[in-house]
Parts: C-alpha cells; structure tokens; sequence
C-alpha cells in the first residue's frame, strides 16, 4: 500500500472513530483507520447486507447483540474492567450485524410505503 493511499485511509477514518492505538489493530506495523471495535462494527454491517436475504433474525435478537457492545462499552467506560481488542471486535461485529439487520428493515419497510 502506498504512503499516500494510507494517509487518505487514516484521514478518513479520523473522522469517524478515535483512533487509540492501543485500541486498533495492526498489520506490518500499520495502524488500522479504525478502532477495532469500529472494525468490527464495520464488518458486520457488511455481513448483514450479504447475508439479509438469506438470514433475517429476529428484531430482539438483533437489538441484544447492540446490548452486548453496550455493555461492554459501559463496563469498560466504568472502570469495572478495561476491555481487550479481541473483545472489543467480537461485540463490534456484533452490534454492526445487528444494527445492519435493523438498518435494512426499516429501508424495506419505507420502500414498500413509498411504493404505497
């Protein structure tokens, strides 16, 4: 990847996460554009559009898998116990399938009204 390429990638990001690295990823020395609980959050909004046509859990399922990244997110904003990246990724993923499920719905549910 060129310097340029990554410095447009990490700009971007900067916009939309933190960017703590102890809290991204790394690959060949290389800082993430986003957090890992952001690539996670990413990566499942992206397997839930792939696989919405297939797969349609439930409204609560979805929303308890938003409450686990929750809750992860106040333990660790509490000071009960500092999550890890590892952990922060899984409640990442998650919380971006369950919001890109929910996300998806309600898109089709507004196309069908405006179809009237």
């Amino acid at each position: 990847m060129t310097d340029r390429l990554y410095k447009a990638m990490m700009s971007i990001g900067r916009s939309l996460c933190h960017q703590r690295p102890d809290r991204s990823f790394f690959i060949r020395g290389k800082q993430f554009p986003v957090c890992a609980r952001c690539t996670g959050v990413y990566i499942g909004e992206f397997a839930a559009l792939l696989s919405y046509r297939f797969i349609k859990p439930p409204v609560m399922l979805c929303a308890a898998f938003c409450a686990v990244m929750l809750a992860d997110w106040l333990i660790q904003f509490f000071k009960v116990c500092e999550s890890t990246n590892l952990r922060r990724l899984i409640t990442g993923l998650l919380c971006g399938y369950g919001v890109g499920n929910l996300a998806i719905r309600l898109l089709v549910i507004v196309l069908k009204y405006l179809e009237g």
